[in-house]
């Protein structure tokens, strides 16, 4: 089968939206009686929409997102205190753009993770880069990174994502080199970028887990101050999801 030679062009030049949806069209005998525009209109459309896809999965990809979460696979029925109207404001997104801060925190189970991850997916689709780590974790590679001269590249790093996600933060107190590595972040992202923050801790005894009076002001001052707040309630869902299975 001879190849169209706008098709062979279209793949030299790597728009394979654009030369896909040229197959596909030059396919149908109807889409003959389209005119030019239109042709083109559709094939930019495809192109447009292939590259947005690529887009994204590059973004998805380098977040490294815990859960493969959604917006629209957000369960609002659950009796948990999640407020639909200000969970689907977030997810325009304009909070990361205006460079604003989320804190969720509520009990065990509740799906704070979830949650957290189903924003950090639409910024990803929103091309907006995002950076997610588990606590614990992070401040565990900060410390070797500290110890062989990657420190420094690590910081830069995560300043480049508009959004960072710091999951499951707290109970225990931080360590003094914690404590630094938290003001490192917090400081290199005021105003530049935002942090999503999630803990089983309440917002209000986050102090007790900073310890430091001075740090804790100079933290929570650049994180608390311009964040939304979502504070969930209730029992674990994943225990209510198993009790039908139990009875």
């Amino acid at each position: 089968m001879l190849l169209h030679p706008t098709l062979n062009l279209l793949n030299e030049l790597g728009l394979t939206g654009m030369a896909r949806s040229f197959q596909n069209l030059d396919a149908q005998p109807e889409a003959r009686a389209l005119g030019h525009a239109e042709w083109l209109g559709l094939l930019l459309d495809q192109e447009v929409s292939v590259r947005r896809q690529r887009r994204f999965e590059s973004r998805a990809k380098a977040a490294r997102l815990r859960h493969d979460a959604s917006l629209e696979d957000v369960d609002y029925q659950a009796p948990r205190g999640l407020d639909r109207s200000l969970f689907l404001k977030l997810g325009s997104c304009d909070w990361i753009r205006s460079k604003r801060n989320l804190l969720i925190t509520g009990p065990c189970g509740v799906g704070k993770s979830y949650l957290a991850c189903a924003l950090g997916q639409k910024a990803c689709r929103e091309d907006l880069p995002v950076a997610y780590h588990r606590a614990s974790q992070l401040f565990d590679m900060l410390a070797l990174g500290r110890s062989d001269g990657r420190y420094a590249k690590m910081l830069r790093a995560l300043s480049r994502a508009s959004l960072l996600i710091l999951d499951d933060w707290g109970p225990e107190a931080l360590s003094a080199d914690r404590l630094r590595d938290l003001l490192e972040i917090v400081e290199d992202r005021y105003d530049r970028g935002s942090i999503l923050i999630t803990s089983q801790i309440p917002v209000d005894r986050w102090y007790e887990i900073i310890g430091n009076p001075t740090l804790a002001d100079a933290i929570l001052d650049r994180v608390v101050h311009n964040a939304y707040r979502i504070d969930l309630t209730g029992e674990s869902l994943r225990k209510r999801r198993a009790s039908p299975l139990e009875a």
